[in-house]
């Protein structure tokens, strides 16, 4: 990551993350991948090689797919929860939870990370009636590399959540590549 430098999704292998990015765009710029919004389903639908692979949901779209498929959220939780993004890979049966996370100094940040354990339990309620798998990841920017960290980022882990610096590996959402 560079500070008011040039980057991008030209990589082979995974999506490189800067401080305000649009994840659909990083795929969007990635050779096989095109996203499509569907006027008939919440999201966006993403397809490698004209196959889809993946619907992903901002915010709100999240609820309207769990509408889609007959869920009242309000009977299972008691609150909202807005992904950053929300990507079901079809063929993992798993939904991503993927929260962006770039800090440049102490702040409020450093408390909402130790909170994916209970966000995730709060996911896999909403979606167990579908059988999803739901996976819990930060991407977070150098910053959170400093040793005042090795503690939440070692929690993170301990809860079966997961963490990513500047990057989301293809392979590891199990989405293709290039030439695959």
């Amino acid at each position: 990551m560079i500070e008011k430098g040039k980057g991008g999704a030209n990589t082979l292998t995974g999506l490189n993350f800067e401080k305000k990015v649009d994840f659909l765009d990083l795929l969007k710029g990635i050779k096989g991948y095109a996203i499509r919004k569907s006027a008939q389903k919440a999201g966006s639908e993403v397809y490698f090689n004209k196959t889809l692979v993946a619907r992903c949901f901002k915010k709100h779209d999240f609820y309207k797919f769990l509408e889609e498929n007959n869920i009242d959220w309000t009977k299972l939780v008691s609150k909202k929860l807005l992904p950053d993004d929300a990507l079901l890979v079809i063929v993992r049966e798993t939904l991503f939870i993927i929260e962006v996370k770039y800090q440049q100094g102490a702040g409020s940040v450093d408390e909402k990370i130790q909170t994916c354990d209970f966000k995730r339990k709060q996911y896999l309620k909403l979606v167990k009636s579908l059988d999803l798998k739901v996976e819990y990841v930060y991407v977070l920017n150098d910053w959170f590399k400093q040793p005042g960290y090795k503690d939440v980022l070692d929690y993170i882990d301990s809860v079966n959540c997961h963490y990513k610096f500047n990057e989301l590996p293809l392979a590891w959402l199990g989405l293709p590549n290039e030439g695959k």
